[in-house]
């Protein structure tokens, strides 16, 4: 009893997986992450610094795409730390704490971010089928309500997670698939029943990304009920590129989250390769992609960024 009451407290720390075949300190894809890590927080410092300094950009739209970049940001940072100890300094050990820590804010901000593209798509669903009613309903009290409400609901349903993960024994491997912690991930190395944890991991998933699924598809099907109703294809198309950007947007964050989660449940019999570069781009990669396409989509935001590089006109 005493030997396994000792193997049990040894596995307080937690060792985080590079890419298999590939050593462990390599420079290329170290520098390759720095980059992806740099660009994503230089562009979206950017972009939330012309939403703040461009007066006629002090709208809805843009106050959501302005919680949408900061949580892109926060996600992305939440995964740095690991990610670049890993691939970089060989640095794979983390304790517990840390290791708790880093499962609820990638949680957390994972459910923020799904809050605030239903947030969005129910914005796109007042400007199109509610363009009369829109500014006396979407002002800015209530956005900033609904982002309070979208940040608290997140963070009180993910909160017992890292409690759920403490009371777990570790009394085998201590060796998760990626470079920084999720909570199914840990949750398979316990040696103990962790139907508590699995039950509760599903409930938060209905709680958070089902309802927010259900909201969104309800607010395009509405759209698209809506612009079938204008006789005129052009119009058709002025209306549905308004929502363009937020489906994009809406597919990067979504399509991997589903991919992740099938590769968890559904998906061991996979390579470990293929479930940690799934893990290695899950994070990082759509923050990139996402602000490429509000970058490009929206008019605005592009004219004030060509104009701020050498060549560029100002008043173009």
């Amino acid at each position: 009893m005493l030997s396994f009451n000792q193997t049990i407290n040894n596995r307080q720390n937690f060792i985080l997986t590079g890419i298999p075949g590939m050593p462990e300190k390599d420079f290329w894809l170290a520098l390759s992450l720095c980059l992806l890590y740099s660009f994503t927080f230089l562009g979206n410092v950017t972009i939330l610094a012309v939403i703040k300094v461009e007066q006629h950009l002090h709208e809805p739209m843009y106050y959501f795409l302005a919680m949408l970049l900061v949580t892109d940001l926060s996600l992305s940072l939440s995964s740095m730390p690991t990610m670049i100890s890993v691939h970089w300094l060989s640095w794979c050990s983390v304790t517990l704490a840390v290791c708790v820590t880093q499962v609820f804010f990638i949680h957390t901000l994972g459910g923020v971010e799904s809050g605030v593209l239903a947030a969005m798509a129910f914005d796109c669903f007042m400007v199109i089928c509610f363009p009369l009613h829109y500014d006396t309903i979407i002002t800015h009290g209530f956005i900033g309500r609904i982002g309070a409400a979208v940040l608290l609901w997140s963070v009180g349903t993910v909160r017992p997670v890292p409690s759920l993960i403490k009371r777990l024994p570790f009394c085998y491997s201590n060796t998760l698939s990626h470079a920084y912690c999720l909570h199914q991930d840990a949750m398979r190395l316990a040696c103990a029943d962790t139907r508590v944890n699995s039950i509760y991991g599903l409930l938060a998933v209905i709680f958070i990304i089902v309802l927010d699924a259900l909201i969104l598809l309800a607010s395009y099907f509405l759209i698209f009920q809506a612009v079938l109703g204008i006789a005129s294809w052009e119009e058709r198309f002025k209306a549905l590129s308004t929502c363009l950007s937020h489906i994009c947007a809406m597919l990067l964050f979504y399509v991997p989250l589903t991919g992740m989660t099938g590769s968890h449940c559904f998906g061991k019999h996979l390579s470990l390769v293929v479930h940690t570069v799934m893990a290695g781009t899950y994070l990082p990669l759509p923050s990139v992609l996402s602000l490429t396409v509000y970058s490009v989509r929206t008019k605005q935001i592009c004219q004030w960024i060509v104009q701020v590089f050498p060549g560029g006109r100002v008043g173009s």
